[in-house]
């Protein structure tokens, strides 16, 4: 369960059901076309209009993303699953029901881990069921009138509902980000988010520390991480100040307006028993044999949080490093890429060990200053000007005292905006190499020791302070060439023994 945090006194509940677009050329019942931005009405089907004498059937494909999510979050693949009807009365739904599962879903349990600020959390799963997305309707606010498109109707969907374990936005934000990141891996999913492909719905409630759980309100189709949090935050707020001034809060599903920061309802929230549930007459049971589970099995790529546990084995990296660099295949990639090409070039010039103190610098350099420039452009790491074999080569040069840490930022200045790709060229090119004649530092030493008397009395009085300020003029006067750690090594020697 994600940790608790208080708002005014009041403990925030929130579980996520989450749609996940299934990776499918298909729809889930039908062979018409899932692709996205197609004239309206132009990819659907009889199948998808449920006209008379139509048949849907099952795509395996769907299934077998099924399968493969319920692999990776450790859930209960269903050997016998149900698909069911979902009544309900809307414009874009042409069948007036919806085929989804209900009682006996294909996957059943699981868990996603995730870090809050750093900190280790675990969600669990209730359960991800297949079923077939609706229409759209696209409003026309200017003449007034509404149109139906059915390009979407019998897309299939992987719906994924969380326990209500949550208990802040930001850990709901970051168990949605992590969910995202892993269909994605597991490539079920394309998670574009701008075209509906991953979207979620907040169920959130506030209750006092101790109490029964509160009445939720559902908050509908947030297709943004910032309005998830965005939303939630205003839904906790108006939920409280209700119940502060004596109010009672009632289920209802909500959406959320970004104009106003603000929730409003939309409709009375249903129950269950309210869509009148009942197995599809027109489907058979789906049944998945033990067989198939371990074919899908078989085919499975490496896990983010496997392969976050091996980065921290191998490359000795902390757990909240290996977590971020194994937010997607691309990331992690490079990152292994530019970690061996750093080891390989450090080990042979240093002792053992020397592989994973490479590998911490290139998580330093992509958790910092890739990651902040990669956002900045809005940008894939594939694309990144800087390829991980010349990171590993400035990474080296950091490693064995050619550069310090400010010239090697110059350097990859040079690399991102194309100026050079030779990190040796630019190097010199600049004339960042650190001075590296131990005599010669030693006199400069000697120099700012007896021009800075008055810095090395109050030094010798206990003033850490001092000691700085020292360290800063010998830099100055090697026009930020020294190494700092060797400078700092040959002043501490030359004033003990003084």
């Amino acid at each position: 369960m994600a940790a608790t945090s208080l708002v005014r006194g009041w403990e925030v509940v929130i579980g996520l059901e989450t749609h996940a677009q299934l990776s499918t050329a298909s729809k889930i019942f039908s062979g018409a076309s899932t692709a996205f931005g197609a004239p309206p009405n132009t990819h659907a089907s009889a199948i998808d209009l449920a006209l008379p004498g139509t048949l849907p059937s099952a795509n395996r494909g769907a299934v077998e993303r099924a399968i493969r999510f319920g692999l990776a979050v450790d859930g209960r693949v269903a050997p016998l699953s149900i698909f069911a009807r979902k009544n309900y009365f809307y414009p874009d739904l042409p069948k007036g029901y919806q085929i989804s599962q209900y009682e006996t879903p294909v996957v059943q349990g699981g868990h996603v881990a995730f870090f809050v600020d750093g900190e280790p959390q675990r969600v669990t799963l209730t359960r991800a069921h297949l079923e077939e997305d609706a229409g759209k309707s696209l409003h026309d606010d200017y003449e007034g009138r509404t149109g139906i498109d059915l390009n979407r109707a019998g897309t299939p969907l992987l719906e994924i509902v969380s326990e209500p374990d949550l208990r802040s936005s930001a850990a709901a934000v970051e168990y949605a980000k992590a969910l995202h990141a892993l269909v994605v891996w597991l490539d079920i999913c394309d998670g574009n988010m701008q075209e509906g492909s991953f979207r979620c719905d907040a169920n959130v409630s506030v209750r006092r520390p101790g109490a029964p759980l509160g009445t939720r309100r559902e908050i509908k189709n947030l297709n943004s991480f910032r309005f998830l949090q965005q939303a939630i935050d205003a839904e906790v707020q108006w939920q409280i100040d209700l119940l502060e001034d004596g109010g009672s809060v009632r289920q209802a599903t909500v959406l959320f307006d970004p104009a106003t920061g603000q929730t409003r309802a939309m409709r009375t929230k249903e129950d269950a028993h309210d869509y009148r549930y009942f197995p599809d007459p027109d489907l058979p049971p789906l049944v998945i044999a033990p067989e198939w589970i371990e074919r899908v099995r078989a085919q499975m790529p490496e896990l983010p949080q496997a392969m976050a546990e091996r980065f921290v084995r191998e490359w000795a990296l902390p757990a909240y490093d290996a977590a971020t660099l194994t937010q997607t295949r691309a990331t992690a990639g490079y990152f292994e890429a530019a970690a061996k090409a750093a080891s390989v070039e450090a080990a042979a010039k240093a002792a053992s060990g020397a592989g994973a103190s490479a590998a911490k610098l290139v998580s330093n350099w992509m958790m910092g200053e890739i990651a902040r420039r990669l956002n900045a452009a809005a940008m894939s790491i594939e694309n990144a000007p800087v390829r991980p074999e010349t990171l590993a080569r400035l990474v080296g040069r950091i490693a064995d005292g050619t550069v310090s840490n400010n010239a090697a930022r110059q350097v990859f200045d040079a690399l991102w905006s194309g100026e050079g790709a030779d990190v040796d060229a630019l190097i010199d090119a600049k004339a960042l190499r650190q001075l590296a004649d131990t005599d010669a530092l030693a006199r400069v030493v000697d120099e700012v020791i007896a021009s800075n008397a008055k810095s090395v009395a109050e030094f010798k009085a206990g003033k850490e302070k001092a000691f700085n300020a020292l360290v800063g003029q010998a830099m100055k006067a090697t026009r930020g060439k020294a190494n700092p750690e060797q400078v700092s090594a040959l002043l501490r020697a030359r004033l003990s023994s003084d």
